[in-house]
């Protein structure tokens, strides 16, 4: 039995490593090309590109399709053995299909504890150094302006606390059209507006220009008043509150967490887009598993077509199964399921559908 163990491991780690470089070299390879013009106006060059972000690159786009490229290598190289009647062959000697599957999960457990590994750890330290290279070299003209001097900030800091910015520079650290309002409960009690602001890395401040303050007290009367400048130090700095829309892709599963708890804590809108990549990193190597069953199901029986009707039944699931994934996400994001329930619905319709094909596959 051990021969046998053996010879499907490495059957299956061998063609999934193939796989992988195929793949990964021709998304580099197509990448590259589309970008090649934009990489050489920024002043970089293919050989930067390819040293400074295509591995941290192909880091991502790796792990994230990880699952998918699991299940093809799987149908892949089952069907050349069911067509070769190796399966055949092999329970005839007496090796259940049960058996059989051992193996495959061998591998895949190591497969998806690798991946929780890099999904946790380190493809956030790859997503810092691509997205470095990708906003120095990598946007468009008006994209790069927008990112780096016409940022316009609208945030909640705090439950009670809110600030909109029309426009902030990230390189000379300037703003303009600063406007900070404090509620108690939905009675709006203090506004300061600003023309423009510096930001003061030092102390923490906003240093404000122009500045009308406008106080509501109890009995509902008000007290607006002007000054040419003043400090204010507000729960939240420019980089926490800009719309930075990769910001939880960067940090690592516990810097993760505590930055959703500080989010919670000042009512974030935002908080369900960061507790999707959180529970996303938790359930992706899990469909690793179970996508592998699901895939030998398929194409351990021979029929018809052989290989090719075999991959064209698995990319088909593979795109449902992506497809599934994107509207689940997007649902958790405008608060129609909870992120927990986005992240693992997927595997468990996928897991229940590998469940009945697996048990009706091992009767035959």
């Amino acid at each position: 039995m051990k021969i046998i163990d053996k010879y499907i491991a490495k059957n299956f780690i061998s063609t999934f490593i193939f796989m992988v470089l195929i793949l990964s070299s021709i998304a580099i390879i197509i990448d590259l090309s589309q970008k090649l013009a934009r990489i050489n106006d920024s002043g970089s060059t293919a050989t930067e590109a390819l040293l400074y972000f295509y591995p941290f690159w192909g880091v991502w786009i790796v792990n994230t399709f990880l699952p998918i490229a699991v299940f093809i290598t799987v149908i892949y190289f089952t069907s050349r053995l069911t067509d070769l009647t190796e399966i055949v062959a092999i329970q005839a000697g007496g090796i259940s299909f049960y058996r059989f599957t051992l193996p495959y999960i061998w591998v895949s457990l190591f497969l998806a504890g690798s991946a929780m590994l890099m999904n946790n750890l380190v493809l956030p330290w790859a997503n810092i150094k691509k997205n470095a290279y990708q906003y120095e070299h990598l946007l468009n003209s008006r994209d790069r302006e927008d990112y780096y001097k016409r940022q316009r900030v609208g945030s909640q800091i705090s439950p009670n606390e809110f600030v909109f910015i029309d426009s902030y520079d990230r390189i000379e650290k300037l703003g303009n059209a600063f406007t900070y309002q404090r509620f108690d409960s939905t009675v709006l009690k203090e506004q300061i507006i600003a023309s423009a602001f510096d930001w003061n890395e030092k102390n923490q401040t906003y240093e404000l220009r122009n500045v009308y303050t406008r106080i509501i007290n109890k009995d509902n009367t008000e007290k607006i008043d002007y000054q040419p400048s003043i400090s204010k130090k507000i729960a939240a700095t420019p980089d926490e509150i800009l719309p930075e829309g990769y910001v939880a892709e960067t940090m690592n599963t516990f810097e993760l967490r505590d930055f959703i708890e500080s989010q919670k804590a000042k009512g974030s809108a935002n908080v369900n887009a960061y507790q999707n990549e959180l529970n996303m990193r938790l359930a992706n190597p899990f469909s690793t598993i179970i996508l592998t069953i699901l895939a030998l199901s398929l194409s351990s029986q021979k029929r018809r077509g052989g290989i090719g009707i075999n991959l064209a039944v698995g990319i088909t699931l593979a795109f449902v199964y992506i497809f599934f994934t994107q509207i689940t996400s997007s649902f958790s994001e405008k608060g129609f399921v909870s992120p927990f329930v986005a992240a693992w619905i997927p595997n468990i319709v996928f897991g229940i559908l590998t469940a009945i094909l697996y048990y009706k596959r091992a009767k035959i």
